[in-house]
C-alpha cells in the first residue's frame, strides 16, 4: 500500500509546508496531547499553528459546575508558545460535548435563561481569559445552523432556553474578555448552497447588530469526490463579501464519500486526493488576504477522526502525511 513504508523518514529531507506559504496564510493542525508527542517533530517541521482537536470543549474543560480541567489543554498552549506556533481555538459554545449540569436548573427542571447566560458568561470569561494573549482566535459559537432548508438555526438547548441571541451574547462575551482576539463562527456543509445562505445571512445579522465577529471558519470536511471547486469558490466569495476574514479550519480530504460504505482503497483515489488538493490549494492562494489559515484536522494519516467513520474498522488517509509522516503526492503537489 502506498501509504505505509517501513523506512524512517527524515522531515529534514523536505521543504517545510507552512514555510512554503508564509505570507499568504497559515498552516495549522488539530493536535492533541499524544499526537503533540508521536507526532511532535512532524508538528515543528510543517505547521506554525495548532488547535486543540477536544481539549479546550465544554465537557473536556468544564466538566463540573465548580471544576475546570485545564491540564490537557495547558499542555497544547504550553507546546506552541514553546516552539513559536499561533493557537486557535476551540470551541466555546456548542450543542454538542457540553455536559448536562449547564442546562439544568434547581430541582430537576431546566435552566432559566438568566441563569443559563449567567453559565455562559462564566465559562467564557474563564476560559478566554486564562489563555489570553496566547490564543490568537476562537470558534465562538460551532454549528448552529441546521442542515435542512426549512429551519435556520439548528434545535438546541442553548437556543431554546437562551433564545437565537445566544450567538451574539457568546460573541460580545467573547470579546469583552479579550478584545484582541480574533472571534469566528465555525460550521461544516459550508459549500451547500442552502447552508451557505443561512450561514451568510446569520453572520450578516450579526454584523448589522454590530456583534464583534471578525471571521467565518469553513470547516472543510471535504472528499475526493466533492465539493466541486466552483461550489468552494462561490461560498468563499460569498462570505468574503461581508467583509470578514476566512479561515478553513478543519480540513481533512477523506477518500470515501460520506455514504460511501466500502471498506477497500482503490488505488486511483491517491492519485484523484493529490489532484484535488493541489487545485483547493491554488484556489485559496486566490484569495489571500481573505483567507488567513488553513488548518488541517489533524496532522497525518496515523490520528484521523476519519477512521471508523462513518464505518466502524475503516481506514481513511486524508491528509498530506501518511501514517509513518512521509510526504504523500498530495504534499508534493500543493509545494510545486
Amino acid at each position: 500500500m502506498i501509504y505505509v513504508t517501513n523506512v524512517t523518514f527524515k522531515q529534514e529531507a523536505v521543504a517545510s509546508l507552512f514555510e512554503k506559504f508564509q505570507g499568504i496564510f497559515d498552516i495549522g493542525a488539530a493536535v492533541t496531547p499524544r499526537t503533540i508527542h508521536s507526532q511532535g517533530v512532524l508538528l515543528k517541521k510543517h505547521y506554525n499553528s495548532v488547535t486543540a482537536e477536544n481539549q479546550m470543549k465544554f465537557a473536556e474543560i468544564h466538566p463540573e459546575p465548580h471544576r475546570y480541567t485545564f491540564e490537557a489543554a495547558d499542555s497544547i498552549v504550553d507546546f506552541a508558545v514553546r516552539e513559536g506556533k499561533k493557537v486557535r481555538g476551540h470551541t466555546l459554545v456548542w450543542h454538542n460535548q457540553t455536559p448536562d449540569w449547564v442546562f439544568q436548573g434547581d430541582n430537576g427542571a431546566p435552566a432559566a435563561r438568566e441563569q443559563l447566560l449567567a453559565r455562559m458568561e462564566r465559562h467564557i470569561e474563564i476560559v478566554v481569559k486564562r489563555y489570553r494573549g496566547q490564543v490568537y482566535a476562537w470558534d465562538v459559537v460551532n454549528e448552529a445552523i441546521e442542515d435542512t432548508a426549512e429551519v435556520m438555526l439548528r434545535k438546541s438547548k442553548w437556543l431554546d432556553i437562551i433564545g437565537e441571541d445566544y450567538i451574539a451574547k457568546a460573541f460580545e462575551y467573547a470579546h469583552r474578555v479579550d478584545p484582541n482576539a480574533v472571534l469566528f463562527y465555525n460550521d461544516y456543509n459550508e459549500t451547500n448552497p442552502v447552508k451557505r445562505e443561512k450561514i451568510y445571512s446569520l453572520v450578516k445579522s450579526l454584523l448589522d447588530q454590530g456583534v464583534p465577529i471578525h471571521g467565518i471558519g469553513m470547516q472543510g470536511h471535504w472528499n475526493i469526490h466533492g465539493p466541486t471547486l466552483a461550489e468552494i469558490r462561490e461560498a468563499i466569495e460569498r462570505y468574503a463579501s461581508l467583509g470578514v476574514q476566512l479561515q478553513i479550519t478543519e480540513l481533512d480530504l477523506s477518500m470515501f464519500e460520506h455514504e460511501d460504505r466500502r471498506t477497500d482503497l482503490i488505488e486511483p483515489s491517491a492519485e484523484l486526493q493529490a489532484q484535488r488538493y493541489e487545485q483547493m490549494f491554488d484556489l485559496f492562494k486566490e484569495f489571500r488576504g481573505i483567507i488567513t489559515a488553513v488548518t488541517f484536522w489533524g496532522a497525518a494519516d496515523d490520528h484521523t477522526w476519519l477512521d471508523d467513520f462513518p464505518v466502524k474498522g475503516r481506514k481513511n488517509w486524508p491528509f498530506l502525511f501518511d501514517n509513518l509522516h512521509v510526504p504523500k503526492k498530495s504534499f508534493h503537489n500543493i509545494m510545486k
